[in-house]
């Protein structure tokens, strides 16, 4: 049997070397929209995103796991793996990873078809590419 997903908001989480992208889902978990970046940076980044998690009311975390075009574990997945465990450490809620494989192709493509450019479109990118991760984790639970 399917694990349900806990009812309520979901923070979805886009692991980048400076930034982490943040996306959050409507009440309902139909709906991923973008909410921000928090910096890099134990433990900093894992209190801001407990902060995230109490003041949003969030009942479930989900982070980008990049595995490589073929499904490996490569060391970007590894570290998102360590990341995970140590939200699940530090938060009341559950942790699962989801599947990124081209999640930042798509969200780089989507802001250059919006016109977004330069600087403007980098500081997007990370939270936009969370929100693609955050809507397929929400799309694979309605299936």
């Amino acid at each position: 049997m399917a694990e349900r997903r806990p009812r309520g908001r979901v923070l979805g989480l886009d692991l980048g070397e400076a930034r982490i992208g943040v996306a959050i889902s409507d009440d309902q978990g139909r709906l991923a929209v973008p909410l921000g970046t928090v910096r890099t940076g134990a433990p900093r980044d894992l209190a801001t995103i407990a902060e995230l998690v109490r003041v949003h009311d969030v009942a479930l975390v989900v982070v980008g796991h990049p595995l490589s075009l073929s499904g490996e574990r490569g060391e970007a997945a590894r570290k998102a793996e360590r990341f995970a465990e140590a939200l699940r450490q530090v938060l009341p809620v559950p942790v699962v990873l989801q599947d990124e494989r081209l999640s930042t192709a798509e969200a780089e493509r989507a802001l250059a078809e919006a016109g977004a450019r330069g600087v403007r479109r980098r500081r997007a990118v990370d939270r936009s590419a969370a929100t693609v991760i955050l809507q397929a984790y929400l799309d694979a639970q309605r299936a």
